[in-house]
């Protein structure tokens, strides 16, 4: 099957760690992957507060873009991915607005481009037994929560992903790496991203609030595909112990044992490395000594 990536701005910035772990993962399940050529951003999260008709356009070039390379358009980002989904539907089921973004885009919308995320992919087409078989190094012992936030399943409607209410995807993929997946009842409640910038205030309290549950969960960590939820979790926590957020996919490079997870750890506004050393899944490694005392 052919795939082709939109990556979105965030991949490219400040969810770096999620776009080269996104690849490093998908390069090592031996998938086909071509970047989408000449993508544009998808106007998350204030294109479409300021102007519809830029909300629309904006994702509807991306649509035509991927109409003409073909296959699934892979969307890891999880506001990328309900622009997208949103885009999408308007232009299959409002004549009026097609025509309009038809005209300003340039290009003939058609229906049938599947347009999925991350872990879609990964758990219907590659399977939870082959990721079992990838893994060399289980991930037992990390307690962790799923978190997929709002934008990965809601509008159902129109998302079409997972079971809104009670999500199984995220969860199962971990499970399958030997990760402990606490039970609780927050994956879809909003850590208030899209005010983290107008009202810190507000955020400060859903984030608490979110960090809170996952400890009483009995979660060392939190575990999300969005990269607006991952920076706002970890950089709107203020209460003690600090739970790091993790990308899905750093989870999935770390179990198949790439080299290459080493240099996502840092990129973290809360370093992971000491939770992961505590249980054996990460070696912090040894100070360079240049000289020793009694060479002199």
């Amino acid at each position: 099957m052919n795939y082709c990536l939109y990556p979105g701005c965030s991949l490219h910035s400040t969810g770096l760690e999620y776009g080269l772990s996104s690849r490093a993962v998908l390069k090592h399940l031996e998938f086909e992957i071509n970047e989408l050529e000449a993508w544009n951003c998808c106007g998350a999260s204030s294109a479409h507060a300021l102007s519809h008709t830029l909300g629309l356009a904006l994702p509807a070039r991306v649509i035509a873009l991927a109409q003409s390379a073909g296959g699934d358009l892979i969307v890891p980002c999880a506001a990328c991915f309900n622009r997208l989904k949103g885009a999408d539907h308007t232009l299959r089921t409002d004549q009026a607005q097609r025509i309009q973004i038809q005209s300003l885009v340039g290009f003939e919308y058609r229906e049938g481009l599947s347009i999925r995320p991350l872990l879609a992919v990964l758990y219907e087409d590659y399977g939870l037994q082959k990721i079992t078989a990838q893994v060399k190094i289980p991930l037992n012992g990390l307690r962790v929560v799923a978190y997929y936030g709002c934008l990965l399943l809601r509008p159902p409607e129109i998302t079409r992903f997972d079971d809104p209410d009670h999500p199984q995807v995220m969860a199962a993929l971990l499970t399958a790496l030997g990760a402990e997946v606490q039970p609780w009842s927050y994956a879809t409640e909003c850590c208030g991203a899209g005010l983290s910038l107008s009202r810190a205030d507000i955020v400060q309290k859903l984030v608490g609030r979110l960090a809170e549950r996952a400890c009483e969960a009995g979660a060392e960590a939190l575990v999300t595909a969005c990269p607006l939820c991952q920076v706002n979790l970890e950089m709107r926590q203020t209460c003690a112990p600090k739970l790091p957020a993790f990308y899905f996919t750093e989870l999935l490079g770390l179990a198949f044992d790439l080299p290459q997870a080493e240099s996502w750890w840092p990129k973290h506004l809360i370093d992971p490395r000491p939770l992961l050393s505590s249980l054996g899944l990460y070696r912090i490694p040894e100070p360079v000594q240049y000289f020793q005392p009694d060479m002199f």
